[in-house]
């Protein structure tokens, strides 16, 4: 195609799940890369009272934006270890929860960086959108780079 033409492109839209296989949202890509080939940009919906996550990303940082709606982001974060202790073991790992609101009304970013687990909550009467621009751009071909954890193990300590 020509970089000179006006053209229309389709965005795909994905509906999402809970880890209890309810709906709870949807997902839609809104910007790709020049080749198509990763998702640069995209807008993560949430029903009311919907939870999505908790998940941690091993390459991708995240920076989202409250676009509607009030969403609270539930991070946990790993607890540096005593000098010598390997940050990366799987034994003793602490992880420390923190929360953050964003909210259409009051524009923030938030940033949060990779191997940072999160969830999100739609804390308010209407949807929740929030767009994220992933860095860097969401590739599929990285297999395993998404983990998925539940809230319980996370609040053991568990590392994946």
């Amino acid at each position: 195609m020509t970089e000179n033409k006006a053209r229309l492109e389709q965005a795909k839209k994905v509906l999402t799940k809970d880890h209890a296989g309810h709906d709870n949202g949807w997902l839609e890509e809104l910007f790709k890369s020049k080749d198509g080939s990763k998702t640069e940009v995209y807008l993560s919906a949430a029903l009311p009272g919907a939870f999505k996550g908790y998940h941690l990303h091993r390459v991708r940082a995240a920076r989202y934006v409250c676009l509607k709606g009030k969403m609270r982001i539930i991070i946990y974060q790993r607890e540096k270890g005593e000098e010598g202790e390997n940050p990366d073991a799987s034994v003793g790992v602490k992880w420390v929860r923190s929360e953050n609101i964003l909210d259409a009304s009051v524009p923030q970013r938030l940033f949060i960086p990779k191997n940072v687990a999160t969830g999100l909550e739609n804390i308010g009467d209407e949807e929740g959108w929030l767009i994220n621009y992933p860095d860097p751009p969401y590739d599929p071909e990285l297999k395993d780079e998404q983990v998925e954890y539940t809230q319980e193990e996370l609040e053991k300590g568990i590392l994946k």
